[in-house]
């Protein structure tokens, strides 16, 4: 199985690809130290080498101003401007988007036609289908709306008949929103911000959050909702590992379309 370069690159890479395995290339992003770790994890993690993937991490910026390509395509100068996160996306061939950014994806995603998906998302789907959480009529509230966490799994929720709440920084009294919530998800990047009294009885908590402290690796969710909660996922050990499951999901995904010399499936 080849996948090669998992993007299009008008200018040439570090070092040429190995055509002949399994490739997992990851972008930095500039100005992004909770990405840039993200994704120094996710390429030295065991599993991924364990698998046959070979990993690298590529940061295109350093690139493009030290190699002074001849032109560069008009989203990678968007990026240069300051849209770094839309230029890049739109750089990755959709078909081999695995982290499912690119603006095609995500709209099949909201159209509920997904082609790839956000890793993060699709653990926690598969952690809540694991425990046979039931979904369908069921309030979930979602703490967050990034692109990569906060969004595609609110739209999967939705996907799944639940009745979906997604709460932000400026939303007004968030434990009002979450004590109804049977099915919780935390994703903000802020230590302990669920606490017990913030839970309904017997609801399933996903912890989404990986915050270093000076006490270590902790969540968005205070481990004493394991009280309250009747399912709690820890930190670490719970999505983390998820997350790169599903990325290699996409990966084979990925690898197995172009191998059938499909672009896009069902295009």
């Amino acid at each position: 199985m080849q996948l090669g370069i998992l993007f299009e690159f008008p200018f040439p890479l570090d070092r040429p690809i190995d055509l002949d395995r399994r490739q997992l290339a990851l972008l930095r992003q500039a100005g992004r130290q909770d990405a840039d770790l993200a994704a120094m994890e996710e390429v030295q993690d065991p599993v991924v080498h364990t698998t046959g993937f070979r990993s690298q991490l590529i940061d295109p910026v350093a690139q493009v101003i030290g190699q002074r390509p001849p032109q560069l395509v008009p989203e990678f100068r968007e990026a240069l401007d300051g849209r770094y996160a839309l230029g890049i996306h739109l750089l990755v061939a959709p078909a081999k988007d695995v982290d499912g950014l690119h603006p095609l994806n995500m709209g099949r995603l909201l159209l509920g036609e997904p082609l790839h998906v956000p890793a993060t998302p699709l653990g926690i789907m598969a952690l809540l289908a694991e425990y046979d959480v039931e979904l369908r009529g069921k309030n979930a509230v979602v703490i967050g709306r990034s692109e990569i966490v906060g969004k595609p799994v609110a739209m999967l929720l939705l996907a799944e008949h639940a009745t979906v709440t997604i709460c932000h920084s400026r939303t007004a009294d968030l434990a009002a929103h979450t004590r109804e919530a049977d099915v919780l998800v935390a994703a903000v990047g802020r230590p302990g911000l669920v606490t017990p009294e913030m839970v309904k009885p017997g609801a399933a908590v996903v912890d989404v959050g990986v915050n270093r402290t000076d006490k270590g690796l902790v969540g968005d969710v205070d481990p004493a909702v394991a009280e309250v909660a009747g399912f709690l996922s820890p930190v670490p050990g719970g999505v983390g590992p998820m997350t790169i499951a599903m990325l290699l999901r996409n990966t084979l995904t990925a690898a197995q379309h172009r191998r059938s010399g499909v672009a896009l499936p069902g295009s």
